[in-house]
């Protein structure tokens, strides 16, 4: 099963490295404390609207991206773990044809 926060967590994670800026860094840019920011990168904590906010903020990241990015890997998650379905409709046919 996906989870959002997780996937989310992810997201926020992989721009601040990208940007090389420390957990320190962009938890004093975003007013958000070290140990939550910390919490929500690892997909520990679910995090609010206006706090995704400002840690958007802090990374120069419109929210828009970051939710973009997240959808994304959601739709690649889940297309992975798609049930196969068997051909049910065609069983039937082919058992009442006997």
């Amino acid at each position: 099963m996906v989870l959002l926060r997780r996937e989310l967590g992810d997201v926020l994670r992989e721009e601040r490295q990208h940007q090389g800026r420390t957990l320190r860094e962009v938890s004093s840019s975003a007013a958000v404390s070290l140990g939550y920011l910390s919490e929500v990168e690892r997909g520990e904590k679910e995090a609010s609207s206006e706090l995704l906010g400002s840690i958007c903020g802090a990374l120069g990241m419109p929210l828009s991206e970051v939710l973009r990015e997240v959808s994304t890997r959601v739709a690649i998650t889940e297309s992975l773990t798609a049930p196969v379905t068997l051909p049910v409709a065609a069983a039937s046919v082919v058992a009442s044809a006997a």
